[in-house]
């Protein structure tokens, strides 16, 4: 866990390889009492391996959705929550890690955890497709933490992180009146600062800045 107070000015990203990516900025050094949990980074994901790209469990953004996020963080601490990040910026090479995997043999062992009721082959399109909004640095996976006397822990919204099923889906029918209250009290906070969330994750929000689109990066998140 990273916790900084918000800056007025956001720190550059240090991983600038291009002049494209200049824009990227540290969301965990910018972003009020922000958890990192960075998937990708490590073995504790879908694929079973640190993914391509991922050289650093670090939050990359582009400048707005990063001040974005942080005016979100301020909001919920009032109320004793803290935001926590799996994902952020995803460069393109990953993308193609997560399509190779998918187009790869199944394996009933590993299956059980992310899409135990799902056919491999039908996680490509909806759940994985070959481009990533995550890719433009406006996109990031998260959740919401209680913190109590100094402690935050992750509250139950009903599936883990990255569950490709019906019951990941934000409204989905098949969760508990708590856990619907816990999705709400996230997507209440973002779309109030401007991000919309994907139907089909709870967990997915996306800054809606309109046309035209940033480009897609493929700078290692380092």
């Amino acid at each position: 866990m990273l916790v900084l107070a918000a800056a007025a000015a956001l720190p550059a990203c240090s991983t600038t390889r291009a002049s494209d990516a200049s824009d990227l900025v540290d969301a965990g050094a910018a972003v009020p009492g922000l958890r990192l949990d960075m998937r990708y980074a490590g073995s504790d994901n879908f694929v079973g391996m640190p993914v391509r790209g991922y050289e650093a469990p670090r939050c990359l953004l582009l400048r707005p959705a990063a001040e974005a996020l942080a005016a979100v963080a301020r909001d919920l601490q009032s109320d004793g929550y803290a935001l926590q990040v799996f994902d952020c910026y995803r460069p393109q090479r990953a993308v193609g890690h997560f399509v190779e995997w998918a187009r790869g043999p199944d394996d009933p062992t590993s299956k059980q955890r992310p899409y135990p009721d799902v056919d491999k082959s039908a996680l490509l399109g909806d759940y994985i497709a070959e481009t990533s909004g995550h890719s433009r640095g406006l996109t990031l996976d998260l959740t919401l933490a209680r913190c109590e006397a100094g402690a935050c822990a992750p509250i139950d919204m009903g599936t883990p992180f990255d569950f490709f099923d019906e019951r990941a889906h934000t409204d989905s029918p098949r969760i508990t009146a708590q856990q619907r209250a816990n999705r709400e009290r996230l997507r209440d906070a973002m779309v109030r600062h401007g991000f919309r969330n994907y139907p089909l994750e709870w967990w997915h929000y996306t800054l809606d800045r309109g046309e035209p689109q940033p480009p897609l990066l493929d700078v290692p998140v380092r």
